[in-house]
């Protein structure tokens, strides 16, 4: 593997996570685990560098500080990495019953305990846990601060939004065990505080605290946090596959960067690992129905508003932005307001004293979006979609407006914001499994909260994980996995249609099945690769393997797939297996160039037994499909006087790569930062001399990539310093 080098991030992130280091921290991969002694031999040349940690468990490698110059000079190196930031994913805002879980509660384990997760120990690597919450107390079993470099993980407390509570919620939901029980209520929960004040860490501490969980043999290990970069060979990555193949259960959520393809971010993007999105458990959503005959339109309550419940017509009014003065009519009415200037809080707080009977917020930009109050109050807020809300306000210029409301029951919907697949590069199918993610009530410190995101919904497969591991403790992370996956039922959208595989993997999990599964299929998805058509038919092959896990002998049989043009498919004749038995069989498919057109083209394969059947997603992607060209820019002072560094993620490589500058306020082409063509994929990063920079000052970059036809661009600002060297 080429060494891979990236000074850009380095310094940049450390001004992020605000550490005291003026020089970058790097990741050092090597062949093979290394001892202490070996590896200060090997830096030994090289004094200006210091070693932070070595990794023992989890990836052989080690983390160093230093000058730029000097880890370029590291010889003996399989890959650098850079450290890069990872942060909670963000908190967006009947679940477990919804997943069977209290269902399995009443099923026993091979010792006649109660299938409570007991005996498992679920690591959580996140904020840290309130470990003296009533609910939680009894469960843990210490951990470790990866941030502080102690033995005490308690969420961080602060003021100024820097304090945390994401930990204990994930903690929470897989193993309450108070006035609330989590998934699991009788699991261990192990702590690893490797994001720290305001909820950011980096690669250094998510490996460290991977490294540290692989040494106490957790048995399952949640990881509800990432970046934006759908990649599959970052450094995270690689350590959960590792830890996987070490025997734990590894779960990550997939992201809250939905609902478009390719958004799935590391470590969501490990192979080996369970990526899980988020679905809707059962829920009453409000919908207005207006009185100028216009569509119903669904309301998105913000966490923590009052619930939506008047059963009277009332009159919406035009608010503005919110703003005391915009609201001298808002008495005993709906106010709409626009998004912007104000806080929600601030916007539903002047409508509530001004007498409103409700707020709406609808967005200042395309598509609609999710919030949260950040206090109580006596009226029900929501949001609706920019459209939504100008369609409202052309409607009051038409005469007076009015609204009745009712309560429409929505379940197993896939949330906006849960990310969506598949993974560039390896063209796999992520998420896995989706669980409930949308307003989850859990443990925080002081209390309890609803939140929503998929880090919310990693910790149902998680605790789902443990009870599955206490009634199966002789199966492997890829047997766990595949009970999850194979027993999961497929979702469908508002209007019907089954959602991709790549968007749901197999499925919203179903506890209570996947503990009592009898046959598993081993891999539990199908990737056949991404292929180039010429002008012959195209097989495609893959080799599952069947397992009867029950104590009769079962007969196999595969249902036809759907037709798809330019698709057909050669499967397996039935087949028997005795109790315990397991059979290796061949799936191939056959592609037609003449006929075949789509980029992606997915599906699921079914397999019955005779009682159950079981689901197998599988994705086929052809020559360059649509995911983005480029992502992960940033942009920051190097350490050498004067000069700036730039890293970019690009998936499939460039043929021709650029960072146009901008003036910000009029937008006028000012130069090219930097311009590049037939750019290899992956990681890539460039130095710029202080005669290379424009001027000092602002401005608006254009970060672009071109491949096979498609231009991709990021926008973002950027800001280049006086040099004072």
């Amino acid at each position: 593997m080429a060494k891979i080098i990236c000074k850009a991030v380095l310094v940049w992130l450390f001004f992020m996570v605000g550490t005291a280091s003026a020089n970058p921290v790097a990741i050092v991969l090597t062949e093979e685990f290394q001892t202490k002694a070996a590896i200060e031999k090997q830096l030994a040349a090289h004094p200006d560098l210091k070693l932070r940690r070595i990794y023992m468990h989890a990836i052989p490698g080690y983390s160093v500080e230093g000058p730029s110059e000097a880890i370029e000079k590291i010889t003996g190196a399989k890959l650098v990495s850079p450290v890069q930031s990872y942060k909670v994913e963000k908190q967006l805002t009947g679940n477990i019953d919804w997943i069977g879980g209290n269902i399995v509660r009443g099923y026993f384990d091979e010792n006649g305990q109660r299938l409570t997760g007991k005996g498992m120990k679920v690591g959580v690597i996140d904020t840290g846990v309130d470990y003296e919450h009533p609910d939680l107390h009894r469960n843990y079993r210490g951990g470790h601060d990866l941030v502080d470099e102690d033995d005490d993980p308690m969420e961080t407390k602060g003021t100024h939004g820097m304090g945390t509570l994401h930990g204990t919620h994930v903690a929470g939901v897989i193993a309450a065990n108070g006035r609330m029980l989590g998934v699991a209520p009788d699991a261990e929960i192990i702590a690893y505080r490797a994001l720290g004040p305001g909820g950011m860490g980096t690669t250094e501490q998510v490996l460290a605290a991977i490294d540290k969980a692989i040494e106490d043999k957790v048995d399952i290990l949640n990881l509800s946090l990432g970046n934006e970069i759908n990649g599959p060979d970052l450094p995270i990555s690689l350590a959960i596959n590792k830890a996987v193949e070490k025997g734990i259960v590894a779960v990550t959520s997939s992201g809250n960067s939905g609902p478009n393809k390719w958004t799935v971010g590391s470590p969501g993007t490990a192979s080996k690992a369970i990526s899980v999105g988020a679905s809707t458990p059962p829920l009453n959503i409000p919908y207005l129905s207006l009185s100028n005959k216009q569509a119903n339109i669904r309301l998105e309550p913000l966490m923590g508003s009052e619930k939506w419940r008047f059963d009277r017509s009332l009159e919406i009014v035009d608010g503005g932005l919110g703003q005391k003065n915009e609201l001298t009519g808002a008495k005993g009415k709906l106010v709409l307001l626009k998004r912007g200037k104000l806080t929600f809080t601030e916007k539903s707080r002047n409508a509530y004293e001004a007498g409103a009977t409700g707020v709406i917020i609808y967005n200042n930009t395309d598509g609609g979006f999710l919030g949260n109050l950040d206090e109580r109050l006596e009226i029900p807020v929501a949001s609706i979609t920019l459209a939504e809300g100008k369609r409202m306000k052309k409607a009051m210029k038409q005469g007076k407006l009015y609204a009745r409301m009712e309560l429409i029951e929505e379940k197993d919907i896939l949330a906006d914001f849960s990310s969506r697949g598949p993974v560039t590069v390896t063209w796999e199918i992520k998420p896995d499994v989706v669980a409930p993610g949308v307003a989850i009530e859990s443990t925080v410190p002081g209390g309890y909260l609803s939140l929503q995101g998929t880090s919310m919904a990693a910790p149902h497969v998680a605790g789902a994980s443990a009870l599955i591991k206490q009634a199966h403790p002789d199966w492997s992370p890829e047997q766990i996995k595949a009970a999850l996956m194979n027993t999961a039922v497929s979702i469908k959208d508002r209007n019907g249609h089954e959602y991709r595989t790549y968007e749901q993997g197999a499925g919203r999990i179903q506890i209570e099945k996947a503990v009592r599964a009898e046959t598993l299929v081993l891999p539990s998805s199908l990737h056949f690769g991404k292929f180039r058509l010429k002008d012959r038919l195209h097989r495609h092959s893959a080799v599952i393997e069947v397992q009867n896990h029950s104590e009769k002998t079962k007969r196999y049989s595969f249902a036809i797939p759907k037709q798809a043009k330019g698709i057909n498919w050669e499967l397996p004749i039935g087949f028997e297996l005795k109790p315990g038995e397991k059979k290796k069989v061949n799936i191939s498919m056959i592609v037609d160039p003449a006929a075949f057109k789509q980029k992606l083209h997915d599906g699921f394969l079914i397999l019955n037994d005779g009682t159950s059947k079981m689901s197998i997603p599988y994705l086929y992607v052809l020559e360059e499909p649509d995911y983005p060209r480029v992502m992960g820019f940033a942009l920051a002072p190097a350490d050498k006087p004067g000069y700036y560094r730039y890293e970019v993620y690009l998936p499939g490589g460039a043929e021709e790569f650029g960072i146009a500058l901008f003036d910000p306020d009029d937008h006028r082409f000012i130069r090219f930062l930097d311009h590049k063509t037939n750019v290899k994929k992956g990681l890539l990063e460039q130095e710029i001399a202080p005669e290379d920079l424009p001027p000092a000052g602002g401005y608006l970059a254009k970060v672009f990539a071109k491949k096979a036809g498609q231009e991709d661009r990021v926008d973002t600002s950027v800001f280049i310093i006086p040099n004072e060297g």
